[in-house]
């Protein structure tokens, strides 16, 4: 699975997550967003999204370990990928009829959103 996961970069950005290189995915508590959290596995490819002023697709991570135990806030651990060579702003994306019923268009202020491959793949570049 791929899913893009929301962050303000003023609070924990992509630059953050590189000079880290994991962190534990948190702060999450809209219901929809836990769930998706719940759902990832290990392995799982992960997109960073940067909102705030920003609203673009900066860089890549993946899913390290998920721990469930506490259903209302699973314990996920991502690790660093790579920075999005062509960023993409939030504008491109709503100009993508690959993205009309996406819950990053439709759901504006979901912190997780899955995407599918092709969606994916255009977030690549």
């Amino acid at each position: 699975m791929n899913y893009l996961l929301k962050t303000e970069p003023s609070v924990y950005s992509f630059a953050n997550l590189e000079q880290d290189k994991t962190t534990i995915w948190d702060g999450v508590t809209n219901p929809a967003a836990v769930k998706h959290l719940r759902e990832m596995r290990p392995g799982d490819r992960l997109v960073i999204y940067h909102t705030g002023d920003q609203k673009s697709a900066v860089g890549t991570a993946s899913v390290v370990s998920v721990d469930p135990t506490d259903a209302k806030n699973p314990q996920v651990k991502i690790k660093v990928g790579k920075v999005i060579a062509k960023p993409k702003t939030l504008a491109d994306v709503k100009a993508q009829r690959l993205f009309a019923d996406s819950p990053l268009v439709r759901q504006g202020r979901l912190s997780v959103v899955p995407l599918s491959d092709p969606q994916y793949a255009w977030l690549m570049g």
